[in-house]
């Protein structure tokens, strides 16, 4: 049977755990795969693209595990009521292909997003840093802000967004953290005036210039999240070139990410090769960094694998009956045939005439 995770289970998962633990468990999971990268058979993702949204297939897997996830980025969905990103994900075992988990990915993605830019902030950003802006407050924004403070010491978030009734939903949320200091800022300028790190969040699929180069202090770290599709970027370009540029995965990066504004030769470093040590990720106090980071499908496999042993140990989900029995492989039709069909029939209680 396969096991299945939906919203409610999956917040009865991170209840158990606590918030915090959840994504210090999850850095982990994240970083221990992140450096056997060389295990897993990687592609870009695969979208499907229409006037007002996208729609991607994410898929990864290594000798052991498959995965994938369907997810989309709709931004005019919080004009209609809808989120506007929305995912479900599956884990499959390799040897067999027979499907371990079906979960939702609306929550854990969001969780995942933000343990991914905490793991890689650890590596970029300076020690020292405490203090943190945060453009673009909606669904994503909490999920920066308590990740940051609870695992990385920030102390103070600088927060603004064009639509202030999201930031007063930040606010609020966040006053569950009554050592986190939050300051609302009038200006993207005047909230990134000073910070150690800058956090981008925002959702409208456009080519936008959210951090421009006088922004920039030496020492800056940029956590640029929201330009995570063609045609969608929040960062100028001489930002970029003013910068030492970290990629999830290039390939991927150069279709989606900030970097799609610059020349295919525009030199980045793949974050796994940094872990490895391969590459240097901050080389002095006063280099500024980004992490260009559009989401790569490794991360949601750690998420999967992550959820998967937490519901194997909890067990706060449910099975379901996805794959038919086998009791003769070769004989899939006698799941319809007409005397296994009004046997299942009768014993739900239906008449049956026919199934012919």
């Amino acid at each position: 049977m396969t096991r299945f995770l939906d919203v409610p289970a999956t917040r009865r998962l991170i209840a158990r755990m606590g918030v915090r633990r959840f994504l210090s468990e999850l850095v982990d999971v994240l970083e221990s795969d992140y450096r056997r990268w060389a295990d897993f058979d990687k592609s870009p993702r695969v979208a499907c693209h229409s006037r007002e949204g996208v729609i991607e297939l994410m898929p990864v897997a290594d000798a052991q595990r498959f995965a994938f996830k369907y997810v989309n980025g709709h931004p005019v969905n919080a004009l209609r009521g809808l989120h506007t990103v929305m995912a479900f994900g599956a884990l499959g075992d390799v040897a067999t292909g027979y499907p371990l988990l079906l979960a939702e990915l609306t929550l854990t993605t969001a969780l995942r997003t933000a343990a991914t830019s905490v793991l890689a902030a650890k590596h970029l950003a300076r020690a020292n840093a405490r203090t943190m802006a945060l453009i673009g407050n909606g669904a994503q924004s909490e999920f920066q802000a308590v990740a940051f403070h609870a695992l990385l010491g920030i102390e103070e978030i600088r927060v603004f967004d064009i639509d202030t009734k999201a930031t007063d939903k930040l606010v609020r949320n966040l006053a569950a953290f009554p050592r986190l200091k939050v300051v609302r800022a009038d200006s993207t300028a005047q909230a990134v005036r000073g910070a150690d790190i800058v956090t981008t969040v925002t959702a409208d699929k456009a080519y936008a210039t959210i951090i421009t180069p006088e922004m920039i202090e030496p020492g800056m770290h940029l956590n640029a999240v929201g330009g995570d599709c063609p045609g969608k970027t929040e960062l100028h370009a001489d930002v970029l070139r003013m910068a030492r540029v970290i990629v999830e995965y290039e390939p991927q990066s150069r279709i989606e990410g900030e970097i799609q504004q610059m020349p295919a030769d525009f030199p980045v470093t793949e974050f796994w090769r940094v872990l490895q040590g391969e590459a240097a990720g901050r080389e002095n106090a006063a280099q500024v960094t980004v992490f260009d980071s559009v989401g790569f499908a490794l991360e949601d496999y750690s998420a999967l694998r992550y959820l998967y042993a937490l519901e194997l140990e909890h067990g706060e989900g449910s099975e379901i009956a996805l794959i038919p029995p086998a009791e003769d492989p070769k004989n899939l039709f006698a799941l319809i045939s007409e005397p296994a069909a009004r046997a299942s029939s009768l014993a739900q209680g239906e008449p049956v005439d026919s199934v012919a």
